[in-house]
């Protein structure tokens, strides 16, 4: 496919590389030559320097035979105006655009082709949110990805010794749990994948990613490592839109508090917000934490734009006695230093966002794509189509599809039951199957495994 991507930031420079890796001839827009070398250097792509809306600069770009244009640049403007330009003199066939402002996207009828062209807006604020807000409905859970609009849900969760199935076989987990139906789909030892076998001994400090219907996840996680409490008491570090938003998912369930700095800011949020506390303040502030009562929270999230502040503000929360906390990094390198010790979960937007994108960018009719183990191994849902001639899946029992090595079908939902895969369980057309793939170079071989022969259309 050839892509253009205009902004070379976080998100655009981490979705240069996902594709990049994968055979797309891929072209980089971005003002700042800099940035543009670096990803030269490092990536088999080509870039152009330039004001990303311009017709011009998207000529340079290839826009005459582009597949997809992606426009995430810092502003919302220039991506919507981008996507007029290549929709206009272009006659791109995709545009996805990131707009951040709530003002735009509470507007109906603003993106269509009549109006602004854009086919896929993206949010990355609300996706972030959503992700964090399912972090906190499961406590101890490391990930939490939804299903077939929530039916069946993935979760990575850390085995602890203790754990009912800690030094036991996969193939008890139905013995123990006989009204349950589940399966595990990864396991992660000591940063290396292992797919699963009936025979695998599951060990403390294993990653497991499992995956069950949404009603099961409880009592599937209580198998693994002790059940933890449900969270009572959140303080929010950072009322920026993420820490906002949040504050505004949770706080009918939850007592929030939020510690922002900037004292407009402040004002905004106690005018917006019904439950929820707002204190000014340092979140890195010893005698503020302590006046909060840090020692009694169950949960805190740091969740400012500045990763050393959110390092730090958690480092000494978790000192003062916070249960768990949460910390928000945009710096990939320093995700897998923090993760799993002081710190519980680093949670990296640019690995949250980018699922989204890769959905629509994968051939086939996929509906998800999800970063795990930051980024390496992927999720994908995707629909099988066709019949029993014209798909290489359909009509055929698991056990007799061929997978490309390193890949497991965890489930398959069809209408409004979750299947947990086993050997025996037959894809029928419609199907939403679950693939965890460990290898991302065999993402290529699953897309075409699904794709419907030519004698079906």
């Amino acid at each position: 496919m050839k892509i253009i991507i205009l902004g070379a930031g976080q998100v655009g420079g981490t979705l240069a590389e996902h594709l990049a890796s994968e055979a797309n001839d891929i072209t980089v827009v971005d003002t700042d030559g800099e940035r543009l070398r670096d990803l030269n250097d490092r990536l088999d792509i080509r870039t152009v320097q330039g004001k990303a809306s311009f017709p011009t600069v998207l000529r340079q770009a290839g826009a005459d035979d582009a597949d997809m244009l992606v426009a995430v640049t810092n502003s919302d403007e220039v991506n919507m105006v981008a996507c007029q330009v290549a929709y206009t003199l272009f006659n791109t066939p995709t545009r996805i655009a990131r707009v951040r402002e709530a003002a735009y996207l509470t507007r109906a009828g603003l993106f269509d082709n009549e109006a602004i062209p854009v086919d896929v807006l993206i949010s990355p604020e609300q996706v972030v949110t959503n992700y964090i807000k399912r972090l906190v409905e499961y406590p101890g859970a490391l990930q939490v990805i939804d299903f077939a609009e929530g039916k069946a849900q993935l979760v990575g969760i850390r085995a602890y010794y203790g754990g009912p199935l800690v030094g036991q076989e996969l193939r008890q987990l139905r013995e123990h749990m006989p009204n349950a139906d589940t399966r595990v789909a990864a396991i992660y030892r000591r940063n290396r994948p292992i797919i699963p076998q009936g025979d695998t001994v599951i060990e403390a400090d294993d990653e497991v990613f499992f995956i069950a219907a949404k009603a099961h996840i409880r009592a599937v996680m209580g198998e693994m490592r002790r059940l933890e409490d449900s969270y009572k008491r959140i303080i929010i570090a950072g009322g920026g839109n993420i820490g906002e938003r949040l504050a505004e998912a949770i706080e009918s369930r939850y007592q929030v508090k939020i510690i922002e700095m900037n004292p407009a800011r402040c004002r905004h949020l106690s005018d917006n917000l019904d439950s929820a506390i707002v204190l000014q303040g340092s979140a890195s502030d010893r005698d503020l934490l302590l006046e909060e009562n840090i020692g009694d929270t169950d949960l805190f999230l740091a969740l400012t734009n500045d990763d050393e502040a959110n390092i730090m503000s958690s480092l000494l929360a978790k000192r003062l006695g916070a249960r768990k906390v949460m910390t928000l990094i945009n710096n990939p390198a320093y995700v897998d230093l923090v993760q799993g010790g002081e710190i519980d979960i680093a949670i990296s937007p640019q690995l949250a966002t980018i699922g989204t994108l890769l959905t629509h960018v994968r051939r086939g009719d996929i509906e998800s794509v999800h970063s795990l183990r930051r980024g390496a191994a992927e999720a994908i849902e995707v629909v099988a189509h066709g019949d029993a001639k014209s798909s290489k899946v359909i009509g055929r029992r698991i056990n007799e599809v061929q997978l490309p090595p390193g890949t497991t079908i965890g489930a398959v939902i069809r209408d409004d039951d979750v299947l947990i895969a086993h050997g025996e369980t037959k894809i029928e057309s419609g199907d939403h199957v679950i693939l965890f793939v460990v290898d991302k170079k065999r993402i290529r071989d699953v897309e075409r495994l699904f794709q419907a022969g030519l004698t079906f259309f």
